[in-house]
């Protein structure tokens, strides 16, 4: 457990500490009073407001369209099952500067206004919640899903026998079960959106900020270090409190998955009703996935003199305005070779963590496991610019280096592999380990021979997961990634925030490209998980 306590030591917790260090003690002296102050600022409530209202929006929303999805996958059987479900999924490795394009190219900036709950919104604000709804889909078909399809049928045709009615045998059967699953989909969700950065920065322009964004504009256009260390203060014990209590909530969920044995409960649609729920989720997902999608590629080849690839050739030539310093094409190079490197750093930091807490207990074992997942809720900007900082001084002087980027693509990926990891090695029979020490074997020989041929399918998955996400980074890489060495997500960005017809062309073209690699990454991990037991997501 040494090595990735320090990794997250010196690679995640200094840079965040050093940041709020520096914006509330900037000459020696604790300035705390500036909490109270930042915090009763109008411009800083409404942050807050808008980031809070969004978030139970964003999550109310998900719970609405996927539900009926998490039912078809659980219970229904038919072609094309294996297929749709990585096109569900494929959202959710997609990098958020990209899923922002795709509705940018889809609904546009401002505009019209409906009405949401009583309240008038403008498009922006709706793309923004359906871009949320699009990202986390698949966050609540995998995990209530799940654990749908372990529960037994036959308990609720029982109580029907008993006399109860399908909505009461539902309602006393089935809904307690599914309630931790739900509750653990539902924190997630409010997670991600309440963290929001790559949509909001995308669709929100200077109208609509999160926390997250929030800190961006005060940290690099505003260089107000202690308003964006307070926000990053709001923001931790936002995102540790939701932790804490999605901790708990999926103990209930184990604790649920224990006491009924999973089963294989899919059967072929039968009847009118369950054939138009079948439609209804195919057409939902047609309209809120790969609508967007499709729009995002139609607008990469819509030229002002019709289709063609003039937006892909330019990709591979300066342009005149100077917004990069090598052509946008060669950031496909960049952001492959950073994703390599960082899921290599996170195979092995994620790899031994698992280990660690596969073969410990305790609450600081449960501590640290908590720790693991704060790198996807804590601020990616205040990493980001943490490490520009902290990491300037022998013998950690990385600014110049091109290892710091992969560093902070490591940080968010060692999650994925630690929740992908961790089921399959605690389910590793410790006899087995334990035989093959008698029979001489060495520490290292008997995690070779006994452990890696179990866990080889779910190390694979990791990987992939790891790279997926590497590959989508922007919060911590838009400060850090060289201007001769752009990523695809910073590219994109970048190309967004200049006017033009071409650069918005280019964007474009880049996020569809940026969207083929992710969903190839994805649809071989598909295939890998013929077992569907593979971790946790």
């Amino acid at each position: 457990m040494a090595l990735p306590v320090a990794f997250f030591g010196v690679f995640f917790a200094w840079p965040v500490v050093s940041i709020v260090d520096r914006g509330l003690r900037p000459d020696g002296v604790w300035r705390l009073g500036r909490i109270g102050e930042t915090l009763s600022r109008p411009d800083v409530l409404d942050v807050l407001g808008f980031t809070v209202w969004q978030a139970f929006a964003s999550t109310g929303l998900t719970l609405l369209v996927a539900l009926p999805g998490a039912y078809v996958f659980a219970r229904f059987d038919f072609p094309g099952k294996g297929v749709l479900r990585a096109v569900v999924t494929v959202p959710f490795v997609l990098p958020t500067v990209l899923v922002g394009t795709a509705f940018l190219a889809l609904v546009g900036r401002g505009g019209l206004t409906d009405d949401l709950w009583g309240l008038r919104l403008d498009t922006t604000v709706w793309a923004i919640l359906l871009a949320h709804v699009f990202f986390n889909y698949a966050v609540v078909v995998r995990t209530v899903g799940g654990l749908w399809s372990q529960l037994d049928p036959r308990q609720e045709e029982a109580a029907r026998v008993l006399g109860a009615s399908r909505w009461t045998a539902w309602r006393a059967v089935t809904l307690p079960a599914l309630v931790p699953a739900v509750a653990a989909a539902a924190l997630m969700v409010f997670l991600f959106t309440f963290t929001s950065f790559g949509v909001v920065q995308i669709l929100g322009g200077n109208a609509y900020s999160t926390l997250e964004s929030e800190i961006y504009r005060q940290t690099a256009r505003l260089l107000d270090l202690p308003t964006a260390a307070v926000l990053t203060l709001v923001q931790f014990v936002a995102v540790g409190t939701i932790l804490a209590v999605h901790a708990g909530v999926v103990r209930r969920r184990e604790s649920a998955l224990r006491l009924v044995p999973p089963e294989r409960t899919a059967r072929r649609p039968s009847g009118v009703g369950q054939w138009a729920l079948l439609a209804g989720v195919l057409l939902s997902v047609a309209l809120l996935i790969l609508l967007p999608l499709g729009v995002l590629v139609e607008r990469s080849f819509a030229g002002p003199d019709g289709y063609g690839t003039r937006y892909y050739r330019a990709l591979g030539s300066l342009d005149e305005a100077g917004t990069f310093l090598v052509p946008p094409l060669e950031a496909i190079g960049n952001s492959l070779r950073y994703a390599v490197a960082a899921t290599a750093l996170a195979v092995l930091i994620g790899g031994l963590a698992a280990a660690a807490l596969t073969r410990r207990a305790g609450r600081l074992v449960r501590g640290f496991d908590a720790l693991l997942m704060l790198p996807l809720g804590v601020s990616a900007v205040t990493v980001g610019f943490g490490f520009l900082i902290t990491l300037d001084e022998p013998p950690l002087d990385l600014r110049a280096s091109w290892i710091l980027v992969p560093l902070a693509q490591a940080l968010v990926g060692v999650p994925f592999v630690v929740r992908t990891m961790l089921p399959v090695l605690r389910a590793v029979d410790e006899r087995l380990r334990e035989a093959a020490a008698v029979l001489g074997a060495s520490p290292w020989r008997a995690w070779r021979e006994v452990d890696l041929p179990l866990v080889r399918r779910a190390l694979l998955i990791a990987a992939g997961f790891a790279f997926a996400v590497s590959l989508g980074e922007f919060g911590a890489t838009v400060f850090i990634a060289r201007p001769d060495s752009p990523t695809l997500p910073v590219a994109v960005a970048r190309l967004l925030g200049r006017p033009g017809e071409l650069n918005y062309g280019q964007a474009m073209a880049l996020s569809t490209i940026l969207m083929v690699v992710c969903a190839v990454s994805l649809l071989l991990l598909e295939r890998l998980r013929t077992d569907r037991t593979s971790g946790e997501f």
